[in-house]
């Protein structure tokens, strides 16, 4: 399951004239998300369109691409499934090297939705400057904002999973010479300044609020965040891929001798992006407050906005939160998130690794002595005096589960995980999933859920300035003080991070988290390692942790030392829970003979290995997750080889070259 496993909801497009590059000879029909439903657009012609403000609004939000719910299963409470923080019943492909293969054809490597937004601008601008189009000027003006950052969204997908990537500003004639001369790639540096160049004029153009007033559509403080996550990307992934062949210029960089017109002076590049990030970012903290976290265990919507605010109907509310999506169940707009959150496991689980990576209370690590650590015999000793995060976002045994609803006139509660049911409900690991629940019953019924969807919200503005910053300038200044400290004492933890410095051991670190490492090297720094670990605590299951391992580079040291994903403590007396009303225990150790396992082996770990049950050879993940280089990017399919190709069915004379370490054979995989 490589690539970005967004969840996405079918939406019309608007048939235009059919003019782009080789690589999309055919619209698609159905790609992606939209805040509202709107008919099918019957065939028009571009002057009867996109002359009025109500026309850039339609067209605009048809483009709108975010992860939100939709469908059966967590929605994006799950996209961080298949990394170090979460497990699902079945692996990733991305830990095995030679399994991840390159396609034939598909893949990210297309640009219908730059072709649309491309089609948007050279169309709309011009008669926006000649003041052509109708409607109130700030309506319009924020809707043509709202195109610059929808091609700036788009084109961060492809920074992110090809790095280098081909800039096209303007939609093309279907002339082979033309169309093979613009799918020439160009480093991803330039690829990311292009990006922060449409970003800077939408945030010149985009109001404050929507021209609506809601948070359902794009708005200014959600492009400088935007803007600040786009930056520390590109400042990141240069500083920890330096000399690779994953950065313009490094050893063995496939562009060599290919990308015409190409310098580079790559700390001068990492200045500018940190810049641009710390000074976006910024922007948002200071203007953007944290919601209130009361402790409270979030029974009601008035108990504790930092709880209800993810499982809220109305996620527009809170001020931190910058873009949601709403839910309409009576117009089948709807999901399913708490039909998984609140009545099961969900086929996810948080790790080991991320439980135990969680500070205490009184900011020390659980191993530092006096840290007051009672240990993991139960998963309720887990959360006691911990990190407030912790307790409120992981379900336990005996958790109040509704507030309107009762059995017998007794409360509705969380009973034992089920780590060995159907797939689709199991808790994978033990450890499981709280964020998003809703305590209303009828959010848990089948296929009408509509608590909102968060996009964007300002905490992650706090944790980009505190990271760029220290990078930037190597310490941690007054405005990162200030935004750390706001996010430690809002998660009920000790706000002095230097209690929590001192007491960092980084080679106990290391066992919990990728993050602790950088191209295969324990990080010496625990002042930066600390600032990881912040963004891991405050961001579990919101969708950005794999995003921010592959831009520290931090799975190179897994191909010499493979990680066993592990769960909760099953081998103790949690694994009385598992039996039948005789007494006999329903637990099936791995490789019991004449039966199936449903359980990893006592004598190899005390805790659940969810990818240990099956010991045969079938199982790709049996030995733990392993890396190759080359899956920092993804493969480039075949088919735009020759698609591109200066020589008809020649693949060698295509103007594109493969991404490092794949091979430019279809149905093959990355070794190294």
């Amino acid at each position: 399951m490589p690539g970005k496993m967004k969840q996405k909801m079918k939406i019309s497009m608007i048939n235009i004239r059919k003019t782009g590059i080789v690589m999309l000879l055919a619209i698609s029909a159905a790609a992606c998300n939209k805040f509202t439903d709107r008919p099918p657009l019957s065939s028009i012609t571009p002057d009867q369109f996109l002359l009025r403000e109500a026309d850039l609004a339609a067209y605009t939000v048809a483009r709108y691409n975010f992860p939100t719910h939709g469908g059966w299963g967590p929605g994006t409470f799950s996209i961080d499934n298949h990394t170090d923080n979460q497990a699902s019943s079945g692996a990733s492909t991305r830990w095995v090297p030679g399994e991840w293969r390159v396609p034939q054809d598909g893949g990210s490597w297309n640009f219908g939705n730059i072709r649309h937004l491309n089609y948007y601008l050279e169309t709309v601008v011009p008669r926006w400057k000649a003041g052509t189009l109708t409607g109130a000027a700030s309506a319009i003006d924020h809707y043509v904002g709202e195109g610059y950052f929808l091609r700036a969204y788009e084109y961060f997908d492809k920074v992110q999973a090809y790095g280098d990537y081909p800039i096209i500003r303007q939609t093309l004639p279907d002339v082979k010479e033309l169309l093979v001369e613009a799918s020439k790639r160009r480093p991803r540096n330039e690829v990311a300044r292009f990006i922060l160049s449409d970003l800077d004029s939408a945030i010149s153009l985009l109001g404050v609020s929507a021209p609506q007033g809601a948070k359902n559509r794009l708005n200014k403080y959600a492009a400088l965040l935007f803007k600040s996550r786009v930056a520390l990307h590109e400042a990141t992934w240069l500083k920890y891929h330096k000399g690779t062949a994953q950065v313009p210029g490094g050893a063995n960089w496939p562009g060599n001798g290919k990308v015409e017109n190409f310098s580079i002076n790559i700390d001068a590049e990492i200045s500018h992006f940190l810049t641009e990030a710390m000074e976006a970012s910024a922007e948002v903290a200071d203007a953007i407050q944290l919601v209130n976290n009361t402790k409270e265990d979030g029974y009601n919507s008035s108990a504790n906005p930092y709880f209800t605010m993810f499982g809220d109907i109305n996620a527009g509310k809170y001020s931190e939160v910058l873009l949601w999506r709403a839910y309409d169940a009576t117009k089948t707009i709807n999901h399913n998130v708490n039909h998984y959150v609140n009545q099961n496991g969900g086929n996810t689980g948080f790790t080991r690794g991320l439980v135990d990576n969680f500070l205490m209370a009184n900011g020390l690590p659980i191993y530092a002595v006096g840290s007051g650590y009672e240990g993991d015999e139960y998963v309720n000793d887990v959360k006691s005096g911990r990190d407030n995060r912790l307790q409120l976002f992981m379900k336990v045994p005996g958790d109040l589960r509704f507030t309107d609803k009762m059995a017998g006139g007794n409360p509705i509660v969380e009973g034992n995980p089920d780590i060995i049911g159907l797939a689709e409900t199991r808790y994978v690991t033990g450890y499981a999933l709280k964020k998003g629940m809703s305590y209303l019953s009828a959010q848990a019924e089948g296929n009408v859920g509509t608590t909102g969807s968060i996009v964007f919200r300002a905490a992650e503005a706090y944790l980009n300035y505190i990271e760029a910053s220290y990078l930037k300038e190597g310490t941690i200044n007054s405005k990162a003080d200030q935004y750390w400290k706001a996010i430690r004492s809002r998660a009920g933890i000790n706000p002095d991070y230097m209690i929590t410095v001192a007491a960092t051991d980084m080679n106990k670190e290391a066992l919990n988290d990728f993050g602790a490492y950088s191209a295969a090297q324990i990080l010496s720094d625990p002042i930066l390692y600390n600032i990881r670990r912040e963004r891991r605590s405050e961001l579990i299951a919101e969708g950005l942790r794999y995003f921010d391992l592959k831009r520290w580079r931090s799975m190179d040291q897994l191909k010499t030392s493979p990680y066993i994903i592990e769960g909760f403590r099953l081998w103790g007396p949690m694994q009385d829970w598992y039996k039948d009303a005789t007494g006999q225990s329903r637990l099936i150790e791995a490789g019991t003979p004449g039966k199936t396992a449903n359980v990893s082996l006592k004598t190899e770990s005390n805790y659940l290995r969810p990818y240990r049950v099956n010991l045969t050879s079938s199982n790709f993940w049996v030995n733990g997750y392993k890396w190759a280089f080359a899956h920092y990017l993804e493969p480039i399919a075949i088919n735009h080889f020759l698609q591109a190709s200066t020589t008809a069915g020649d693949i060698n004379s295509s103007v594109i070259y493969q991404n490092p370490g794949w091979p430019l054979e279809a149905n093959m995989g990355a070794l190294e």
